[in-house]
């Protein structure tokens, strides 16, 4: 019973509010849909925790997605035991470049007052669960060797059951590790606290910021006088108030 819950009824749900959710809360609280950011609250921490947690989690996310689309390919890589080394050492470096990365942005919410005041209870949420995710995934990669292996021959037909609505769960239920089970685990409550969260901004990237044309801004008045200017304006006052 508990593993249906975990492997059958969560990952369920979880898809379910991501996916009602994250239509909902475009369509009705589009003005919220953003990353929040506090860069302009504080910027040297924010830099020195954000490139390796968001480069590792990158890495990681897009190595397990081939891991998932391809699975066979990910089994004949690793037939040859220094590609095999090559790939886990790698897996295991960027996520311990997540771990140290997400310390330092935990550190940064802690100990900066003003960086600590716009912190919501979510996203202390946020955190523990990257936590969970971050440190399981490390465990069951030191503990439980050749993780990419097992990952493709174990975890992708359970994933792919999933979404063809016929799970097949016992190759999971009877694995001893609970270490992978609580990475599945997070992996699913990640995903279902996404509309909660600020991991909302992901889903409308400006893709069009591709093709849209340079916005072009005009001064209307001197730069270098400005500069120098003891005026309470500049230019010409606004007619709309």
């Amino acid at each position: 019973m508990i593993n249906y819950l975990l492997f059958v009824a969560l990952p369920y749900t979880a898809l379910a509010v991501f996916l009602i959710g994250s239509i909902y809360r475009y369509k009705n609280k589009g003005f919220q849909v953003s990353s929040l950011s506090s860069q302009f609250l504080e910027g040297r921490k924010l830099f020195w925790g954000s490139q390796p947690f968001h480069w590792g989690l990158f890495i990681l996310f897009f190595g397990h997605l081939i891991a998932f689309l391809f699975p066979s390919g990910v089994l004949a890589w690793n037939g040859h035991s220094v590609r095999l080394l090559i790939l886990e050492i790698a897996a295991f470096a960027f996520g311990l470049s997540a771990l140290l990365g997400l310390f330092l942005l935990i550190s940064r919410r802690i100990t900066d007052k003003r960086v600590k005041i716009v912190t919501s209870k979510m996203d202390v949420v946020v955190y523990l669960i990257l936590l969970v995710q971050i440190i399981s995934g490390l465990w069951v990669a030191y503990f439980n060797r050749w993780g990419s292996s097992w990952f493709a021959a174990f975890l992708t037909p359970y994933l792919k059951s999933i979404f063809v609505f016929d799970p097949q769960i016992d190759a999971l239920s009877n694995v001893n590790s609970w270490s992978i089970k609580i990475h599945v685990v997070s992996a699913f409550s990640i995903i279902g606290i996404i509309p909660f969260t600020r991991f909302i901004h992901f889903l409308v990237y400006p893709v069009d910021y591709l093709w849209r044309s340079y916005q072009q801004v005009i001064w209307n008045w001197d730069r270098k006088k400005i500069r120098t200017s003891r005026n309470h304006r500049e230019g010409v006052e606004s007619k709309n108030n």
